[in-house]
């Protein structure tokens, strides 16, 4: 299905343009973003571009960009398989017109080949690499950590450490907080970290339709107490944008993290906004 961009294509071409002296890094709405580093190589995470399933999950946020103005891309990155994170019409294009590389866990690649996007896009196989937590690549001037993640909902959550000469993002995608986090905050210095916040909602369940209080997301204190764990100094909140019935005021999370020695700092960003290491 064509995806329409509210946006135009000025967001692909600002990243394109864009000569950074470390890492910059887009927030594409949702748990998407993009890095590019100060040589260029450029990774998308988790971007999505669909509209949910209304009137179940209903999309509260521009769509930035079509995926086929996406010109320049090294890797596509895939937190783990729900369709907010691998979709075929947001990400299938991307690996079309630029032979990125798709890496994810099982169940992340797993949708891509049930889904047929090799046939659907004229990918190859080559394109496809399946990673698991304690284990790293290289993308470019990137090197990416895979490290645990606890989402329950979640069949094969992943997390990512991206390290950088200039310094190190971490992307955890839905996860909540776990005791391995402890570990992981010893083991790197992150600079600047990503994990989703929102609220308890009603929500049509898949199923009946019927409204269904859901909780997806960590809520103030979860989203600080997994912050504090892995020792962020700079805390990107994100999801609070996206879903009709579980959005939140990521402000709130000044007042959760005050006394705490991390994260030492909020970033509280808008779709678009570019924020750099």
């Amino acid at each position: 299905m064509a995806i329409h961009s509210d946006w135009g294509d000025w967001l692909p071409r600002a990243v394109e343009d864009a000569d950074p002296d470390t890492v910059a890094v887009w927030y594409l709405g949702c748990n998407g973003f993009v890095l590019k580093g100060s040589e260029g190589t450029t990774l998308f995470i988790d971007p999505y571009l669909g509209t949910g399933d209304p009137p179940r999950t209903v999309r509260m946020i521009p769509v930035p960009f079509d995926p086929a103005d996406v010109e320049e891309a090294d890797a596509v990155l895939a937190t783990h398989e729900h369709t907010d994170h691998v979709h075929a019409d947001s990400q299938g294009p991307i690996l079309a017109n630029t032979d990125a590389t798709f890496y994810g866990s099982d169940a992340s690649v797993g949708v891509t080949q049930d889904e047929g996007w090799i046939e659907e896009y004229d990918l190859t196989t080559d394109q496809f690499e399946t990673v698991m937590p304690g284990t790293s690549f290289d993308v470019g001037e990137f090197t990416v950590h895979v490290e645990v993640a606890h989402d329950p909902d979640a069949a094969g959550p992943v997390s990512f450490v991206i390290e950088h000469d200039a310094g190190t993002f971490f992307h955890g995608g839905d996860t909540k907080p776990t005791e391995d986090f402890e570990a992981i905050g010893e083991t790197y210095d992150i600079d600047l970290g990503v994990l989703a916040f929102g609220t308890v909602g009603n929500i049509p369940d898949k199923e009946t339709r019927e409204p269904k209080v859901t909780k997806w997301y960590n809520d103030e204190n979860q989203v600080v107490e997994a912050a504090s764990a892995l020792r962020f100094d700079r805390l990107l909140p994100t999801h609070f944008d996206m879903w009709k019935g579980l959005t939140a005021d990521p402000k709130a999370l000044h007042h959760h993290a005050a006394s705490f020695d991390y994260p030492r700092r909020l970033d509280v960003v808008e779709i678009g906004d570019r924020v750099d290491l």
